[in-house]
């Protein structure tokens, strides 16, 4: 008998056999029971749990897969915790259920890729009432119950107070996203020449250590040549960039330094001005990376707002010419003041400009992905608890109108048919449906938490762990879909 068979026996566990591993003289391993999973080892360690049996005179302990022991395994299996990945073409795959990580990673082994297992933004853990130890803890459990010793990073995705970083460099995440969105302002894309100066003369330059005339000299009459771009600036250009960026600069240099200050270990750090309502020109990306490394910030990836629509759960919506464009000089800005990577937010199903993307900006790309596995979990739901998936829809529908104000989205709830109206064979189909993904991908927080999540939420979790596997394809399929274009054949 082996020794998976044996741990199996002694503990009426059905142990994941990837998760076996050995470390100090100790074996841990993570098995289920029912829907529920647990962590143990054979032999003395730090896990908190009950002495079941003995093996080889060593005692064997079973324990919950709580926060304690997420640390304890964390401590002797350092591959389960999250690291810095460096300057590598990336992907980031948001689990915003914290039962994906085993999918996600046989959506991403082998492909060359780094990933990032642990990623969730602060509003998307309001949502759905979880923290930022509870991120981290799932993502270590997916990793130890696949065996995946590539490493991995963690993203604290769309930071924006001082409280934001605290909470999260806490939970020991290696990256953070800083969005200072709430200080660009957009209107200065059309402002006057005159509202336009009053904004920069109010802008605290002496935060940025400048002042106008020292800003006006170092940009205004002079083109830089990047090589595979050229970036002109006068007068006006220049106070566009500044009136629209100069006050996110001073947000980041400012999170920047609280996160030094605070940060327990190495870190990265990325930018993110996705979330605005005008598109970054490559000249204000320019402006805005320049600005930020005159400052001293440090980052590994920074997310522009491109032209066109990147809208949540389908594919890019616009002028893919036109984007190509527009792509090259922001990858040529990127590489004469970096190389970073540039990193694609909303990166989602955006599968017909990947190539584009893939080709111009080559290995110094990240794309962030999240709700498409939520979207992946409730595809599972709908061909394994079609019921529950027909309840969902419903209430998915009466929610949106609420729910997508903080989204760009465009979905028309009209569109997406009433639940009776739908035979169950075609139930799974409504996830490929434009306006049918968009309204279940905003709404998912009211979903999980409705009636203290009574009504959505645990029957969700409780069909997803019940036939886990088919969740995991689905995820290992889509996600499949997003990783293949940016592996080099």
């Amino acid at each position: 008998m082996g020794l998976c068979e044996q741990i199996e026996q002694m503990t009426q566990l059905e142990v994941y056999s990837s998760s076996i591993t050995e470390a100090g003289g100790v074996t841990y391993f993570l098995g289920r029971r029912g829907v529920e999973k647990f962590v143990g080892s054979v032999g003395v360690s730090e896990i908190v749990g009950e002495n079941v049996a003995s093996l080889n005179d060593k005692p064997v302990i079973v324990g919950p897969t709580g926060h304690a022991n997420a640390l304890a395994i964390r401590e002797v299996l350092p591959w389960t915790s999250p690291k810095c990945l460096g300057l590598v073409k990336s992907v980031g795959m948001g689990d915003r259920l914290g039962l994906a990580t085993p999918g996600h990673i046989r959506a991403v082994v082998g492909s060359g890729l780094g990933v990032f297992l642990a990623q969730q933004s602060i509003r998307e853990m309001a949502r759905t009432k979880r923290t930022p130890d509870d991120v981290m803890d799932s993502a270590t459990w997916g990793v130890l119950q696949e065996g995946f010793k590539d490493g991995f990073g963690s993203d604290a995705d769309h930071l924006q107070t001082f409280e934001d970083i605290d909470r999260t460099v806490e939970a020991g995440f290696t990256m953070f996203t800083i969005d200072p969105g709430a200080h660009v302002d957009d209107a200065a894309d059309t402002d006057s020449a005159d509202v336009l100066a009053e904004k920069v003369a109010a802008i605290p330059l002496s935060e940025m250590d400048t002042d106008t005339a020292d800003l006006t000299g170092r940009y205004v009459g002079k083109t830089f040549d990047l090589g595979d771009a050229k970036i002109a600036f006068d007068e006006e250009i220049l106070l566009r960039a500044a009136a629209k960026y100069g006050k996110a600069v001073v947000h980041v240099a400012g999170m920047y330094c609280h996160l030094a200050d605070v940060a327990a270990g190495p870190f990265e750090v990325e930018v993110s001005v996705d979330e605005t309502e005008s598109p970054t020109s490559p000249a204000e990306h320019f402006f805005f990376a320049t600005e930020l490394k005159r400052l001293g910030v440090e980052w590994i990836a920074l997310a522009p707002r491109f032209i066109g629509r990147f809208e949540k759960g389908v594919d890019y919506i616009g002028d893919a010419d036109e984007f190509a464009a527009l792509f090259a000089e922001h990858v040529a800005v990127m590489k004469a003041l970096g190389p970073y990577r540039i990193s694609i937010h909303s990166g989602s199903d955006k599968f017909s400009i990947y190539p584009i993307i893939a080709d111009l900006a080559g290995k110094y790309v990240h794309v962030k992905t999240a709700g498409t596995s939520y979207l992946e979990a409730l595809r599972a739901i709908a061909a394994t608890e079609p019921g529950l998936f027909r309840l969902i829809l419903d209430f998915a529908r009466e929610r949106y109108e609420t729910d997508k104000a903080t989204y760009h989205v465009s979905a028309d709830v009209g569109k997406v048919p009433p639940a009776d109206s739908v035979r169950h064979d075609d139930l799974p189909g409504l996830l490929d449906d434009f306006d049918a993904r968009q309204v279940l991908h905003v709404t998912f927080g009211s979903v999980l938490t409705v009636d203290e999540g009574e009504r959505f939420g645990k029957r969700i979790y409780a069909a997803l762990k019940a036939d886990e596997e088919a969740h995991y394809a689905a995820l290992e399929k889509h996600l499949g879909r997003h990783v293949k274009p940016f592996v080099k054949e």
